[in-house]
């Protein structure tokens, strides 16, 4: 054989036989990643069954979790229903109560009627024997004219009538004035009762504030920090809520005194918010201010949404309801004005149950009655016409706004509740202790003292501390110089000197403050 051939052979069988061995090699490095592949994939079943059973575990742990949850807010309202449906209970078996004793008083009153009728029947059959005697007697008398007189009957007869007639109209008038009397006499009791029960059947409480608020402290030592170096943390708060501080030998408290409680309660949330925070300096003092500023605003919405659900009112304009919580920061004649409108309300709607007219109508007016003391704006209406007109304007039952108008007599009363209103807004405040005169005199002097001095040109803010012996007018450094201060301090004595009387004397203060400020950044 050629060995050309031969060596081709070889070659050839060489390489099939090296094609042979690496596919045996491939295969048999195949099959073993093939079983650690199984291997592996088994032991990643085996970890994501663990993994899936502890999922299981922890899901089952937090759906138990949320159901204990869930059961212990489902019996807190179950609670919460259960004495809200005892309370209903009771309040409609405090009615049945009242009224049964009404059905008790009905019955005693049919049965003194029925008395009454029997009697009456009595009477009447008496009168009609008396009428027929005075008939048999009148004929004989008429027999008798005619043989003294020679008279004839028809003569006597007409001698007879006119003399009657003359009797019964003097007996008539006689009998209508005895009826108007008995009636006026009738009404008369009626109406006290009236009242007296209404009075009776309203809690009344007594209303009188002061014009000073005790702040507690926690240590003597905190007043060194409201107080500040050379005192300009205790003048910064002073300038800012229009309160004044007395920092006196009293242990742990401050007294807060204003005239206004709006600007007490300002001063007290502020004190207590810087205490706290433990940063006491003006800057931080005006921030909290406008911050307190704000929650005041937020908690008389509160105040007033909190009333008129406890009043039963629905509807009402959210401005007015917003007025309805100022009242709570406002006081006339000493006494507080949201507590006097409650009482009022109250007062009102039981009177007009008592007359039997719509109780919500008049509770609504008797709420309403005093808004015009608490506008947003000054007028120079009466609180009785402002209030009507911002009842008004703010869509409220022509009767409503009629008896917010007429509960002064500055406005002509045309419903029934109106003089309800009236009524009821007297005995508020007329009962003992509910006002003081003397009270409402010193906060009339307060208040002109400030506008007083607001009426000049340049005045940023002023405010009568000390109880009015001293007025801190706060004006604007760009419009007034350091000597304009002199005179306007002046010019504002000499004028309260001129137009008030006042006890003692008044020291007038005008404050003039430049400040620079700048951002770093």
């Amino acid at each position: 054989m050629d060995p050309n051939i031969l060596s081709v052979i070889i070659g050839a069988a060489a390489l099939i036989v090296g094609i042979i061995a690496g596919k045996l090699i491939f295969a048999k490095n195949t099959r073993k990643q093939i079983d650690e592949a199984e291997l592996q994939s088994q032991t990643i079943l085996k970890e994501a069954e663990l993994r899936a059973e502890t999922i299981r575990k922890e899901k089952e742990l937090e759906a138990k979790e949320k159901f204990v949850q869930m059961k212990a807010s489902h019996d807190r309202e179950i609670l919460d229903k259960n004495k809200k449906i005892n309370d209903t209970e009771n309040r409609i078996r405090q009615k049945e109560q009242s009224i049964n004793q009404k059905e008790s008083n009905l019955d005693k009153q049919i049965k003194e009627n029925e008395a009454i009728k029997e009697n009456l029947s009595r009477q009447i059959e008496l009168v009609n024997i008396k009428r027929t005697e005075l008939e048999k007697h009148q004929e004989e008398h008429i027999r008798r004219l005619e043989k003294i007189s020679n008279l004839s009957a028809e003569d006597a007869k007409a001698q007879l009538i006119e003399s009657l007639k003359n009797e019964a109209h003097s007996k008539a008038l006689a009998l209508q004035q005895e009826i108007i009397e008995d009636a006026k006499l009738k009404a008369g009791k009626e109406a006290r009762k009236i009242v007296i029960q209404t009075i009776q059947r309203t809690a009344a409480e007594q209303a009188i504030e002061n014009s000073i608020t005790v702040f507690n402290l926690e240590s003597d030592e905190i007043k060194g920090q409201i107080i500040g170096r050379e005192g300009r943390n205790i003048r910064a708060i002073e300038a800012a809520t229009g309160v004044d501080l007395i920092v006196d030998d009293t242990p742990e408290a401050i007294l807060l005194s204003s005239f206004d409680p709006l600007r007490r309660e300002i001063a007290r949330l502020s004190l207590q918010r810087l205490v706290a925070d433990g940063r006491i300096h003006p800057a931080r003092i005006e921030e909290v201010v406008e911050k307190t500023k704000k929650q005041i605003e937020e908690q008389v919405m509160e105040i007033g949404e909190r009333t008129v659900i406890e009043l039963g009112i629905h509807g009402l304009h959210k401005e007015l309801v917003r007025m309805v919580g100022r009242m709570r920061f406002r006081s006339s004649y000493g006494q507080n004005l949201l507590m006097h409108s409650r009482e009022t309300a109250n007062l009102c709607a039981t009177m007009a149950a008592e007359l039997g007219l719509n109780p919500k109508l008049a509770k609504r007016a008797g709420l309403l009655h005093d808004i015009g003391k608490v506008p947003d704006e000054e007028s120079e209406l009466s609180h009785a016409l402002l209030g009507a007109k911002l009842a008004e304007k703010y869509g409220e039952n022509p009767a409503v706004v009629n008896a917010i108008g007429a509960h002064h007599d500055e406005m002509e009363m045309q419903y029934v509740i109106s003089p309800i209103v009236q009524a009821c807004d007297a005995i508020s405040g007329a009962r003992p202790g509910a006002r003081r005169e003397i009270m409402q005199q010193y906060l009339q002097r307060i208040k002109d003292l400030e506008n007083l001095a607001m009426a000049y040109n340049g005045v940023e803010k002023a405010y009568a501390i000390q109880a009015g012996r001293e007025l801190r007018v706060i004006v604007e450094a760009e419009k007034v110089s350091d000597q304009e201060s002199d005179r306007l301090s002046f010019e504002i004595a000499q004028k309260i000197q001129t137009e008030m009387t006042f006890p003692g004397q008044i020291k007038v203060t005008v404050i003039r403050e430049k400040r620079a400020v700048n951002v770093a950044r």
